[in-house]
């Protein structure tokens, strides 16, 4: 993980390998952001004019490197484009920030050390500059280069593994709090990615069961997993039923934490099929590639509860990892079978690529019975939600229309873009089965509706409920964009931690 440190010194006299400083678009073209004075008073004045030479023109993301001039103790000067400029007055945009100083770090991959002098007007500034950084910087290399290329210093280029923050001040509590909470968050994004990228042959249910239970129990939080004695005995259909086609046979994962003073609980359940070949309805040719990220709901579920625990929040929040595998054999569920799920409803299977919604059902049951005040749950659960709101955005659905609207305010304040939707009451005939209580297929139009619809069916009766749908953001093929790597993005990390915060608060609308 990359090092943060808040720093006093001035950017002409902090030795780093490289110093960043913001620029944007204004009104009469490039224009230099506050924190750049030093450099600009190297240039004599003329640093925007330099980087306009150089083709910049301060849009969001764009870097220009230019050898740092005469003054400075850095040999290198990145300029890292923030957008347009905000009215006199008033401040950058927290996202805009975060997203600059996540495509510096990128740019400077390799790197030891680098010095940000971005715009820092407050602490929620120095928490966007000090995120972007971090997440940034991430890379994941651990199958990369090998032992012998490694040892040498010809693997990889490693992400860069310091960043000072200029103009935040470390004796100041509010920003010391910013940069503490900031770390915090990006080190579990970061290990939520890690999940995510890592292939499916060495994440199976058991080792991801292993990996949580670990990590959890460092940071005071309490595990219980299920193996699959436990599941057939307590009659977890549903996640039975999607795992038992394959050898890495599913798992259960509780984790608690608790405060003393908590007077709210939050239940966050996590879809985690770490591999999904779509089973017995196999997938086609060209969509099987990247189903290692099927598991990027209990991820994010995963790195939620350990981020609260670390930041030691008043508010009691417990993780659900529904964990399996989904593969054809001659043990796998086929279409047309009856699965009796935890709850003791029966599910016609009409599909075994509509897999995560049967694992899901019996985790919100298992959650519910604890009674939480509310409960969310976040998976990557179908291809319509992508069609719907593309690659970038998560759909939300909720039994309540003011929470839904709460975690849409959440998840676009901490820079996670989002987008309410309904859960029509006429699409939920659709899953009618002749045979069973419920089919797990309805209407294809409409199919992330239908999704939501079906899991609404396992929420306990008159506890608060919202279903995230990840399924875009939460594996980003193209080119790295801002502070988002190719591959694992730990999509809806910081929206639940940021819900938990206002949980812990009582400031939840």
């Amino acid at each position: 993980m990359t090092a943060l440190t808040l720093s006093t010194a001035g950017a002409a006299t902090l030795r780093a390998d490289a110093l960043v400083v913001g620029v944007a678009k204004g009104p009469k073209g490039l224009v230099v952001a506050a924190g750049a004075e030093a450099v600009d008073k190297a240039c004599d004045g003329k640093l925007a004019a330099v980087l306009d030479a150089l083709g910049a023109s301060g849009g969001e993301g764009e870097t220009t490197k230019l050898p740092a001039p005469a003054g400075l103790k850095v040999p290198v000067v990145l300029a890292v484009g923030l957008g347009t400029a905000p009215e006199q007055d008033e401040s950058f945009d927290e996202e805009a920030l975060r997203r600059a100083a996540g495509a510096a770090a990128r740019a400077l991959h390799g790197a030891k050390k680098a010095a940000f002098a971005l715009p820092l007007d407050d602490a929620s500034a120095v928490t966007a500059v000090a995120e972007g950084a971090l997440l940034g910087a991430y890379a994941f290399t651990a199958y990369q280069g090998g032992e012998k290329k490694a040892a040498k210093g010809s693997g990889p280029k490693q992400p860069l593994a310091e960043v000072a923050l200029l103009g935040a001040k470390p004796r100041d509590k509010e920003h010391k709090a910013a940069a503490e909470r900031a770390t915090v968050v990006a080190t579990e994004v970061n290990i939520a990615r890690d999940l995510v990228n890592t292939p499916p042959n060495d994440l199976t249910p058991e080792a991801f069961a292993a990996v949580a239970s670990a990590t959890a129990k460092e940071n005071g939080v309490k595990v219980q997993v299920l193996d699959e004695k436990a599941l057939v005995k307590g009659g977890y259909g549903g996640i039975m039923g999607v795992g038992k086609g394959s050898e890495n046979l599913p798992r259960l994962v509780k984790l608690s934490y608790t405060h003393p003073k908590a007077e709210k609980t939050l239940a966050f359940v996590g879809k985690g099929i770490t591999y999904d070949s779509g089973g017995i309805s196999l997938k086609p040719a060209g969509h099987n590639e990247t189903m290692k990220c099927d598991m990027a709901g209990a991820a994010a579920v995963f790195a939620s509860v350990v981020a609260v625990a670390k930041l030691g929040l008043q508010v009691n929040v417990t993780g659900w990892l529904a964990l399996a595998e989904n593969m054809p054999s001659g043990s796998a569920t086929k279409p047309g079978d009856v699965l009796r799920m935890y709850s003791g409803k029966t599910v016609e299977v009409l599909n075994t690529d509509a897999e995560g919604r049967l694992v899901l059902g019996d985790a919100l049951t298992k959650a519910s019975e604890e009674n939480p005040d509310a409960i969310v749950d976040v998976a990557t659960l179908t291809g319509a939600m992508v069609l719907a709101l593309g690659d970038r955005t998560f759909g939300i659905m909720a039994n309540d229309d003011a929470f839904r609207t709460s975690i849409h305010e959440i998840a676009e304040e901490v820079g996670e873009s989002s987008w309410p939707m309904p859960l029509p009451e006429d699409l939920r005939k659709t899953m009618d089965s002749p045979t069973a209580d419920i089919a797990n297929m309805g209407v294809r139009m409409g199919g992330g509706l239908v999704a939501g619809l079906f899991l609404q069916e396992f929420v306990g009766e008159g506890i608060t409920w919202a279903h995230l749908d990840i399924a875009g953001p939460a594996f980003h093929e193209g080119a790295p964009y801002g502070y988002t790597p190719k591959g694992g993005t730990g999509s809806a990390v910081r929206t639940l931690v940021r819900l938990a915060e206002r949980t812990a608060t009582g400031d939840l609308g």
